[in-house]
């Protein structure tokens, strides 16, 4: 099987370089042909790293046209970078009070106008200004961290926003407003004094922007309409239209979704915590009212024991189940998930082991495993029209990845092995408040900062690893929003 696929890959391009000669295959399809060559996808390589952060990158976004990739991470700028030279065109402060966790460049505005949102809860809008500086503004904020946002595709003015507060938000940069939608509840009842579902991801289908879905700490994936909404909040929108989840996980307890995206055919990507990616279609809905539990055993399974194959079966109610794509480990963070070449013929995301795991979303092979970062690998970016991803993780770095390999990568034989890394006591600790606080924690219940020893922490030493912590992050914040000077920017 695997030596028939290395075959297909240069057969079919020259075969297509043939059919464009003789008029046989437009331009805009041969170009669409070759970047969703498997034969490029088993030469990426690491062409360069994109370094400016001082902490975990959390977030990396191309600009519609592609030329510009921003990124935001947990030292709170927010930094635009020509990609393809390496080179920083902008770096400013956030406005955030912690980790920045997604920033998204607004299309049709000239690459000017950018929104965050952050760990502080925060919703924050960015312009930036003829001068070349940036200038941030509070839009809103949620009552917890607001780990995602969703663009309303083509439009520089309107978005979504969710957060572990299990509320989602509509804004409008026009009229700088802010409608919160609804409260995301157990599906259990929809009474207000139930526990909220907290919301770790949200994804806009482009091929009707109608539809958005939302998915965080229960094993469901809700799809809403807006249309069934009133932007001046005055309905009441805690209906989803459907509900998507895996059958063996109905009812389960003990997963979470971290990502979700649309395809290009409008089929739904979503990533669990601690199990598997699977892809749905419409028709693999539990419709508006899905069951609490099923029948049989499967929800006691874990991912290895699920029934579910690599390809689209039938359940148990012959009704067509999702693929699933297996072999990452998605267990320590909130990691995305995204579609990968020109019709998203592939999926990727990242894994606890550092590597980046690319499957064909056809049939659900794993095609490339890539060394991606020492520690965990949370997010994956494909450009908007060539074949190109940015990644970044737990390191401060961002890896910019092209077909440049000649040698063709085959599978690493050492898939399945994983050993977690252990993490020091201020792993995710991002502010001085943020140290404080848990070290105070710490000393309230007589416990040591360190998990792995068994040292104590004295008054001074406690004081001084403060002030230490606090030189650090204040060196980390300098502001420099203005690196190069305007003319590079619009240069």
């Amino acid at each position: 099987m695997s030596n028939k696929r290395a075959r297909a890959g240069p057969d079919r391009a020259i075969v297509g370089v043939w059919q464009r000669e003789v008029g046989g295959l437009s331009t805009r399809k041969f170009a669409h042909l070759v970047a969703a060559s498997e034969d490029l996808v088993l030469r990426l390589d690491i062409v360069r790293k994109l370094e400016k952060h001082r902490g975990c990158v959390n977030t990396v976004s191309f600009n519609t046209s592609g030329d510009i990739l921003v990124s935001g991470s947990d030292d709170r700028k927010v930094v635009l970078w020509d990609w393809e030279f390496g080179r920083v065109k902008l770096s400013f402060h956030s406005g955030h009070s912690n980790n920045v966790f997604q920033a998204k460049i607004m299309p049709y505005s000239d690459d000017r106008s950018i929104v965050t949102c952050a760990a502080d809860g925060q919703v924050r809008h960015a312009q930036i200004l003829e001068s070349g500086r940036a200038e941030t503004l509070y839009l809103g904020s949620h009552r917890a961290r607001a780990h995602k946002l969703a663009i309303e595709p083509g439009s520089p003015h309107n978005f979504y926003t969710c957060g572990e507060d299990g509320l989602v938000q509509h804004f409008d940069l026009r009229t700088k407003s802010v409608t919160e939608l609804f409260t995301c509840h157990s599906i259990l009842d929809r009474r207000s004094d139930l526990p909220i579902v907290r919301l770790s991801a949200i994804a806009i289908d482009a091929r009707n922007s109608n539809f958005f879905a939302v998915a965080g700490s229960d094993e469901y994936t809700r799809l809403y309409d807006i249309r069934k909404c009133k932007l001046d909040g005055s309905t009441d929108f805690d209906q989803p239209v459907n509900f998507f989840c895996p059958e063996h996980l109905v009812g389960s307890d003990r997963v979470g979704i971290t990502g979700l995206a649309f395809s290009d055919q409008s089929e739904l990507l979503v990533s669990y915590s601690d199990e598997n990616i699977y892809l749905f279609t419409k028709e693999m809905g539990l419709g508006s009212d899905p069951p609490l539990s099923t029948s049989n055993d499967a929800t006691e399974s874990g991912p290895e024991d699920s029934s579910e194959t690599s390809g689209s079966a039938m359940d148990i109610n012959g009704k067509p189940s999702p693929r699933v794509y297996k072999g990452h480990r998605n267990c320590e963070t909130v990691k995305g998930v995204s579609f990968f070449g020109p019709r998203s013929e592939y999926v990727v995301s990242g894994s606890d082991c550092g590597r980046i795991f690319i499957w064909r979303k056809k049939d659900g092979e794993l095609i490339r495993v890539m060394e991606a970062d020492k520690d965990v690998v949370n997010c994956i970016e494909s450009h908007p029209h060539t074949t190109v991803l940015a990644s970044s993780g737990i390191e401060s770095d961002i890896k910019i990845w092209t077909p440049k390999a000649r040698e063709r990568a085959t599978l690493p034989s050492n898939i399945g092995e994983f050993k977690p890394r252990a993490r020091g006591w201020m792993y995710g600790v991002s502010s001085p408040q943020e140290m404080l606080l848990q070290l105070l924690s710490m000393q309230n219940h007589g416990s040591s900062p360190n998990r792995y020893g068994d040292s104590s922490i004295g008054d001074r030493e406690f004081f001084e690893l403060v002030l230490a912590f606090n030189r650090h992050n204040d060196d980390s914040s300098d502001d420099d929003s203005q690196i190069s000077g305007p003319e590079d920017y619009f240069g």
